[in-house]
């Protein structure tokens, strides 16, 4: 599966965006969904993922209640809603897909990656 993640941007604290995860080749109900970040001169983490079911999503504890993973099978998109937005937010993020069941947060499960996304959350 190619995975394409757009939908980046510049955004004002407290504000709103939503990333998408275009998938082609493959049907991304085949696999678990991650979303991670990466920003400057920090590791990657991961903040978000769901399984390949759809349904369960578990978010890291510094998304929680802002941030919302999604998948729509008939677009064969995921997304990731992102809500009251800080500027520690700022980051590249990606999207990645796992072809096994179930949530991980370990990037190394992911075999498939989009290239990443600048969301720059500043005033």
């Amino acid at each position: 599966v190619q995975l394409q993640a757009s939908g980046g941007g510049l955004v004002q604290p407290g504000g709103s965006m939503r990333l998408s995860c275009a998938a082609s080749g493959s049907a991304l109900d085949y696999y678990a969904i991650g979303w991670f970040r990466q920003a400057p001169g920090k590791e990657r983490e991961a903040i978000a993922c769901m399984t390949r079911s759809g349904g369960r999503t578990d978010y890291a504890d510094s998304v929680k209640a802002r941030f919302a993973i999604s998948r729509d099978s008939t677009k064969n998109t995921a997304y990731l809603e992102m809500n009251s937005l800080k500027v520690e937010d700022t980051a590249v993020y990606y999207c990645a897909a796992a072809p096994q069941p179930i949530c991980s947060g370990d990037g190394r499960n992911y075999r498939y990656w989009g290239r990443g996304t600048l969301v720059t959350v500043s005033s």
